[in-house]
């Protein structure tokens, strides 16, 4: 049974049919089942409150509920819209999330999900929103019901979704294919960037940057995975540039540089000559599913110039990789490149652990 294909009928027979979110593993074949839906009908937000937010637009257009799809280390991000918008004492807007619940109870999942994990269903009370947690022979009588309860009361509810609730999506869509790949771009960053610290966004970045590092036995002390946090890893470059005369590489992705946006405008104001930052580009949310981001819409040598970027660098092709790293690592910074790569990671990408014992190792001087 297709699951997934059955939420969609029960929640076309209900007329929920506007759907907004950030991609998750968890629900990754839930969304990739969207994806045949129009964009009037389904958008894949920037972040996770500013999906709440397009929801609750299309509710004062339609007077229809619309459905939010997260992961619960995005729920942060949907409190301010919830809170002092949709909120029933607030606009009163019903509204339906469906979060992957990362770090659930008897789960076995990586290190960075257990406390949001366990304050999960904390803070769905606290903001007095009702759940369900999906099981299997009763999730349509569920998903009813939490229908029934947001119609009635104005205020959103939340169906949760464990690991291995949903059927997994072995079909993932490949992007990108004439490019360079993600490892092989690392492998030589790594190479010429020998006195330079570098702080590596979440997901296949930070996990490959991680097993090159150990496969190839270059020293480990000089970068910060974060393995959590996701659009915040150049706030967190730009932070360690200011208290270190060591030059900074932000090693992010496309995902990730939409999420937070703004912070490049903060970046290219504030950052100095020691701050570098490296786009990883292949369009899509690939360590979630490989569903598209909307970043071909951006000319990011007219955006880099606007806000202030020193210099701007552009890399497609492989033979030109170490000329351009060159150029890039001896530019005095700010400094912007975007890395075009293929989507598609290494065999048996290792989870990175002991995060302690590297954030030790990170901040030797």
């Amino acid at each position: 049974m297709d699951i997934s294909k059955n939420i969609l009928k029960i929640l076309r027979n209900k007329k929920i049919e506007f759907f907004a979110g950030v991609p998750d593993s968890i629900l990754k074949n839930f969304s990739n089942a969207l994806s045949k839906l129009s964009n009037k009908k389904h958008i894949i937000g920037a972040n996770e409150g500013g999906a709440v937010s397009l929801a609750a637009g299309y509710h004062l257009a339609t007077k229809k509920i619309p459905l939010v799809y997260l992961q619960n280390s995005g729920l942060g991000n949907t409190i301010n819209p919830i809170t002092s918008i949709i909120h029933k004492e607030i606009y009163g807007i019903p509204m339906i999330l469906f979060i992957g619940w990362r770090g659930a109870y008897n789960i076995k999942d990586e290190i960075q999900h257990k406390v949001q994990g366990k304050i999960t269903l904390k803070q769905l009370s606290l903001l007095k929103i009702k759940y369900k947690i999906f099981k299997k022979k009763l999730f349509k009588n569920q998903l009813v019901e939490l229908i029934k309860h947001t119609k009635k009361n104005n205020h959103p509810v939340a169906f949760l979704f464990k690991k291995g609730d949903l059927d997994s999506d072995k079909n993932q869509k490949q992007i990108n294919k004439k490019y360079i790949d993600r490892s092989y771009f690392i492998s030589e960053l790594i190479k010429n960037s020998k006195n330079s610290k570098i702080i590596a966004t979440t997901g296949f970045t930070s996990r490959e940057l991680f097993q090159i590092r150990k496969i190839k036995k270059f020293k480990n002390k000089k970068d910060f995975y974060m393995v959590g946090g996701m659009g915040h890893s150049s706030m967190v470059a730009l932070g360690y540039s200011l208290g270190s005369r060591n030059q900074t590489i932000c090693l992010d992705g496309d995902g990730a540089f939409l999420m937070h946006m703004g912070a490049s405008v903060i970046t290219s104001k504030f950052a100095e000559k020691n701050f570098k930052y490296i786009l990883l580009n292949n369009g899509c949310h690939e360590s979630v599913g490989g569903q598209p981001t909307s970043i071909d819409k951006i000319n990011f040598k007219q955006f880099c110039s606007s806000i202030g970027y020193k210099k701007y660098f552009l890399l497609k092709e492989k033979k030109s990789i170490r000329k351009t790293l060159n150029l890039f690592l001896n530019s005095s910074g700010p400094a912007f490149l975007n890395v075009f790569i293929n989507s598609g990671t290494l065999e048996n990408l290792i989870r990175i652990k002991n995060l302690k014992e590297l954030k030790k190792d990170f901040i030797k001087k």
